[in-house]
């Protein structure tokens, strides 16, 4: 486990800093990800260092940008240390679905893939717990 795992996860109030999945229904810990990967010269500085849930890190990879179908163009992503959740996404709590507002927002949903299928049954549940969103 990354050593900075316990500040960052605190940071974050253990969510997912990308789709908002809470930490505490899952049977391990988040990941701790490089925001600029280290790959395009990002650093272990906490600046760079957001929590994020396997699927998340998994597709974000070590891209930085992504496709805004809106405007047809390539967008920056949703940069957790930057940007503020609320002013890029909302929650369709009826479809369960995290919605993109900006242009940031729609290239980061689509980037990242928070609307699969098997994302939108599991945030229904969540939903239901009354842990989302």
């Amino acid at each position: 486990m990354n050593p900075l795992y316990p500040v960052v996860a605190e940071r974050a109030v253990y969510r997912c800093e990308y789709c908002h999945a809470p930490e505490i229904v899952f049977n391990f810990p988040f990941e701790v990800e490089h925001i600029i990967p280290q790959s395009r010269g990002g650093t272990n500085d906490l600046g760079n260092l957001a929590l994020a849930c396997h699927a998340c890190n998994l597709f974000k990879s070590d891209f930085e940008t992504g496709r805004d179908e809106e405007s047809h163009t390539e967008a920056a992503l949703f940069h957790p240390r930057i940007d503020t959740w609320e002013q890029h996404f909302r929650v369709d709590i009826e479809r369960a679905e995290i919605l993109g507002i900006t242009s940031a927002g729609r290239a980061t949903v689509a980037r990242l893939q928070m609307n699969r299928p098997r994302q939108l049954t599991a945030r229904q549940r969540w939903i239901q717990l009354g842990v989302f969103p």
